[in-house]
């Protein structure tokens, strides 16, 4: 029963708290309340797409052949859930950014650096920075991936 007061205490607290406006009238100040609305955003809604952003790392040049390697897509598949389902989920923001779509706003090579290369691009790529800022300073932590690993992870983001 104390856990239920505390709980209400708690929501009411939260539900009567509002952003304080101070405004001055002609004989002193004036404090009036207004409660802040705050609107949920879809993934990566205030970073610009930019398909010509190749990022900071290793990989220049990536072009992805016409059909999907599925043995390379499954591999992928497994890398993605055992390391990268702790930040990302497929079609949600959750920690990081979804993964569905990408390829829609960013470049392969980008997303590739961004896999083997997290650390030097946080400190120089200026979307890497945005998305820092955009998902509360969370830091996407560098997996010591091989190219390889990188590129069926590459591969398996193509398929969703």
């Amino acid at each position: 029963m104390k856990r239920i007061w505390i709980l209400c205490a708690a929501l009411t607290l939260a539900v009567g708290c509002g952003e304080k406006k101070e405004e001055k009238s002609e004989d002193g100040f004036e404090m009036s309340r207004t409660k802040e609305e705050k609107t949920e955003t879809k993934a990566s809604e205030g970073v610009a797409v930019d398909m010509d952003n190749k990022g900071i790392g290793p990989i220049k040049d990536l072009t992805f052949p016409d059909e999907i390697d599925a043995a390379l897509a499954a591999e992928g598949e497994a890398k993605f859930n055992a390391i990268c389902t702790a930040c990302h989920q497929i079609e949600q923001r959750m920690i990081g950014p979804a993964m569905k779509g990408i390829y829609e706003r960013r470049s392969p090579e980008w997303v590739m650096n961004m896999i083997l290369n997290p650390d030097g691009m946080l400190k120089e790529d200026p979307i890497a920075i945005a998305l820092y800022e955009e998902y509360n300073g969370m830091v996407m932590l560098n997996q010591n991936l091989t190219e390889d690993e990188a590129r069926a992870l590459a591969e398996y983001l193509r398929t969703l």
